[in-house]
């Protein structure tokens, strides 16, 4: 879901509006120089930024403030109202950020500011056809003697673009196998695949971004070897690159099914896989989709959207039942349904043919294309292989570092304390790949961050977006607040009497409120968080 509008709403900021009519913790949206703009009033500030989340347009005014920042309603982005700084993925790019005066009881937008942002980070909306040209103010600190991040996804690009934002002037080299990276993986299974999103929307920086900021990105290699003691990283173009600190990120892959006929199903996890897909749906009528999973869902609406007919096979009585409880689980199948996709639950796939695909039970479902979804494996062993400890993933303490010092790990493959739940988890969410890359970023100079995100995640399908904060495997309960059946609705877990995550439909500010709640229980619960670097202590 992305808002392309360009229709400018509310008062001439620059005329301006009653000092009066805008109250503390209050905010008001207009436009200003031709532009939408955020009035907000933090007392006893006036603050000035622009309207619209740069991650895919939301009008902020529809968000929360939190002290002297701003969460966006839809995917939870987080912006200083300072300086305009998207201080917490998924947004990458600053707000623009605006003067404001206050004279005779009203207060008035009087210009945009230029290089205010931190650091100096570039606005480019996403979509934009024209990169702007992108660099850091810099301000050098201190660090270790280079950076070496191995993954260009969400965690590894988070990592190498904060690290420049915080000042670091190093070596920085980004390695993926992927030659598209980095790019907006949640997109592919959603509007890019559904044909409603080009694909310039998906590249997270255009190529000039990581040029002008000095990252090395070395695209189509792989890291074959990492020796911890000697400090290198061996790549598969015979090179090596040293590091005085690394970043595993590699990521996961999709499980692949072993039956016959195994070798003619696609599966998407890449932007090859997904133009792989675009393609063979061009000539394809019919598609079985193999997994209800939220990814398996996903690609079913987006090739309804294509005009295929769609089946979904999946083992389980109802789609998403063990992570959205039984009572989304049924809306979400009804909503499918509604849009013409057939499902065959408690069912398998036995075999692939040619143009069919054979169930367990002998049922044949005529198939052009099939694609499955039933889960991915985080890629571990070339951590296991270079000593750091595995454990269902890598295994790292509160501040994401590994058991082998200066080597931290981040995204699908790491598995950490939960200060929440007490538990050790690993999560497979793009916003939280890419928050942890932020903070492995501001650990690698120093700090001592300890990563204590509430997860959280989105899924489209077709009109409807579901926002899922925080995170829990089993539940004591369901308490159920609007109308399911109208598409208007909180859900939420509850273990032990107490709420541990909520999804939501229709309610983005409730969906933030409840996740500031498990923020504040949590800073009751922990003490507070290191902040000063270790480097001046």
């Amino acid at each position: 879901m992305t808002d392309t509008s360009d229709a400018l709403t509310g008062p001439d900021l620059t005329k301006g509006v009653e000092i009066s009519s805008v109250r503390a913790g209050q905010m008001i949206a207009g436009h200003a120089f031709g532009q939408p703009v955020l009035l907000a009033h933090v007392e006893p500030n006036w603050f000035a930024v622009g309207a619209k989340c740069t991650h895919y347009g939301a009008a902020l005014v529809e968000g929360v403030l939190v002290g002297e920042t701003i969460r966006c309603p839809w995917h939870h982005a987080c912006f200083e109202l300072r300086n305009g700084a998207a201080s917490h993925a998924p947004a990458l790019n600053d707000l623009p950020c605006y003067d404001v005066t206050l004279e005779n009881d009203i207060v008035r937008v009087t210009e945009q500011r230029t290089g205010g942002q931190l650091r100096g980070r570039g606005n480019r909306p996403r979509g934009s056809r024209t990169p702007e040209k992108v660099m850091f103010e810099p301000n050098p600190i201190s660090g270790p003697s280079s950076v070496v991040i191995i993954g260009a996804g969400g965690a590894g690009a988070a990592c190498a673009e904060m690290l420049r934002r915080e000042g670091y002037c190093g070596p920085v080299t980004l390695i993926d196998g992927d030659r598209d990276a980095p790019y907006d993986r949640p997109n592919l299974s959603k509007d890019y695949l559904a044909g409603s999103a080009p694909e310039d929307w998906l590249p997270l920086h255009p190529k000039e971004f990581y040029e002008n900021q000095h990252v090395e990105i070395l695209l189509g290699i792989t890291a074959q070897a990492i020796d911890a003691k000697g400090r290198t990283v061996r790549l598969s173009d015979g090179t090596s690159r040293a590091f005085g600190a690394l970043l595993i990120a590699t990521g996961a892959v999709p499980i692949r099914l072993d039956i016959p006929g195994g070798d003619r199903v696609f599966y998407l996890r890449t932007l090859a896989d997904c133009r792989a897909i675009i393609d063979k749906a061009r000539s394809a009528k019919s598609t079985v989709i193999i997994g209800a999973s939220f990814i398996g869902l996903e690609v079913a609406a987006s090739l309804i959207a294509r005009g295929l007919q769609v089946h979904v096979v999946s083992p389980e009585k109802l789609p998403l039942e063990q992570v959205l409880g039984a009572e989304l689980g049924t809306l979400i199948q009804s909503l499918h349904v509604r849009e013409g996709v057939v499902f065959h639950l408690g069912r398998t796939a036995k075999a692939i043919e040619a143009s069919a695909v054979v169930l367990d039970d002998g049922a044949r479902i005529d198939a052009d294309l099939v694609v499955a979804g039933v889960g991915v494996r985080p890629n571990l062993d070339l951590a296991e292989s270079a000593g750091v400890t595995v454990d269902n993933g890598i295994a790292v303490n509160e501040f994401l570092e590994t058991s082998v010092s200066g080597v931290f790990a981040a995204g699908d493959v790491a598995r950490w304390p939960d200060a929440y739940s007490d538990a050790r988890l690993r999560i497979e969410h793009w916003v939280v790949a890419e928050r942890q890359g932020q903070v492995v970023a501001r650990n690698m100079l120093g700090y001592r961050d300890r990563f204590d995100d509430i997860p959280f995640f989105w899924s489209a399908h077709y009109d409807k977006s579901i926002r899922y904060t925080g995170h829990v495997e089993r539940w004591d309960d369901t308490r159920i607040d609007g109308d399911l059946m109208k598409m208007d609705c909180a859900v939420s877990y509850m273990v032990g009497g107490q709420r541990r995550a909520i999804a939501t439909i229709n309610r983005d500010r409730q969906n933030l409120e409840n996740e500031l709640a498990m923020e504040n229980e949590l800073l009751l619960k922990s003490p507070p968080p290191e902040t000063i670097r270790a480097a001046d202590v």
